[in-house]
């Protein structure tokens, strides 16, 4: 084949191509324009699973991204609109106030637990009245929104029930909707009862905080392995002895200590524990401006995930099925663009799903994929309208919308 044939045969297959993929965004289109109660499913959908160009994949994100926000005001604007979220059969009441001019980038969010807990309503009542504006002062020289949240119930953990994740979710994808936040741009902070739940939550949802700020809370049994790529303030009173605050926070303290020395330039973290009890007559308030100095970056090039007991099953750009997530059960995996491969460093699930979009890898070259430094699959992989569907479906973020999905199963193989 000469030259001149070669290049007629790389054009014709390149406008093929683009005519193919062209063709499935148009089919994507007019599947959103088809009323919700007359679709059927993204699956059943030739054209999901055709691969994509880059360009595509990207047009593809930005209308899965707006049908998605689509169905959320559909589900969610006028309990928005009253300031009550419901979810299963509970209900969360919640304020919030905007501060400074709003940026180019968009608005940042602050999310703020109650303290309280194992108590009457009225008490719990009481300190969400306080929590709506105890840091008024602090945000009147920031900007963002400010939304303080009442709890669900009234038990002593009403903070890291397992229903709080899926009201956390909710917040976070109307805000970005309503009030322009930018999901780089997430905080979430916590008192007393708030604190325990901060403890809890800033580690198990940490893929979708910029940073996180616990203030005279308990951590339990709470892990800060996840907390790599989240900047995490700690404030306690020195003479907050009840529960034995004071000294688990220089503990967890010490903990961060040690993990950002063994991890340079992670676990970032800021800890204060100021001459006070259990009230810190506002000292903490320097959480805020603290926090709101980092921006998350949605797909760290590394990433650790250890599970709690209310169990995830994705993190930033790792998944696993549900029915084979294992309390405390950690992946490590890390990738880089320079040699376009991920590896993954440890792994307790047998079918890990690795999502993967172009801002991590170069998808138009081989990728290669190891464990433990052993490569277990070299070759191009397929970007899909299916694979960003699934992977919006629950977080509604586009910064965590992945048009590459692949399965390792055993670390020993890959399925596409």
């Amino acid at each position: 084949m000469n030259s001149k044939t070669t290049l007629q045969l790389t054009l014709f297959l390149s406008i093929l191509f683009s005519f193919n993929s062209n063709a499935q965004v148009k089919d994507l289109k007019k599947w959103i324009n088809t009323p919700t109660n007359e679709r059927t499913s993204m699956e059943e959908q030739a054209f999901s699973t055709k691969n994509l160009s880059k360009k595509e994949a990207k047009q593809a994100i930005a209308l899965l991204t707006k049908d998605k926000q689509t169905a959320m005001l559909k589900n969610y604007e006028t309990q928005w609109k009253e300031r009550e979220l419901k979810f299963d059969k509970f209900k969360m009441p919640f304020y919030y106030q905007a501060f400074g001019e709003q940026p180019s980038d968009g608005r940042s969010l602050f999310i703020s637990l109650h303290g309280g807990g194992g108590a009457p309503a009225r008490v719990n009542d009481g300190q969400y009245k306080n929590q709506k504006h105890l840091y008024d002062a602090t945000m009147k020289n920031l900007e963002g929104i400010y939304l303080a949240a009442r709890a669900p119930t009234d038990s002593w953990d009403l903070w890291h029930q397992s229903h709080i994740d899926d009201f956390l979710n909710i917040i976070i994808q109307m805000a970005v909707i309503k009030e322009n936040v930018n999901p780089n741009k997430v905080y979430i902070l916590g008192y007393s009862a708030g604190g325990d739940g901060l403890y809890q939550l800033a580690p198990r949802m940490a893929d979708r905080w910029a940073a996180a700020s616990m203030m005279a809370g308990h951590p339990g049994d709470a892990s800060a392995q996840n907390l790599r790529n989240t900047p995490f303030a700690i404030h306690v009173g020195n003479l907050d002895k009840a529960y034995n605050r004071n000294n688990l926070a220089k503990e967890w303290g010490k903990k961060l200590d040690k993990l950002e020395a063994d991890n340079p330039g992670h676990y970032k973290h800021d800890v204060h524990t100021p001459e006070t009890g259990h009230w810190m007559k506002l000292k903490d308030a320097i959480a805020l401006p603290w926090i709101q100095k980092f921006k998350r970056n949605p797909v760290p090039n590394k990433i650790t995930w250890q599970q709690d007991n209310r169990y995830h099953t994705s993190f930033s750009w790792l998944q696993t099925p549900k029915d084979l997530i294992k309390k405390s059960g950690k992946i490590e995996a890390v990738y880089s663009r320079n040699s376009n491969e991920i590896n993954i460093l440890e792994n307790y699930s047998s079918n890990t799903q690795l999502s993967i979009n172009d801002a991590m890898l170069n998808l138009n070259k081989p990728v290669t994929i190891k464990y433990q430094g052993k490569e277990i699959y070299k070759g191009k992989l397929k970007r899909s309208i299916l694979n960003i569907y699934n992977t919006l479906k629950n977080k509604g973020d586009a910064n965590l919308a992945f048009p590459t999905v692949v399965s390792v199963v055993n670390n020993q193989n890959i399925l596409q």
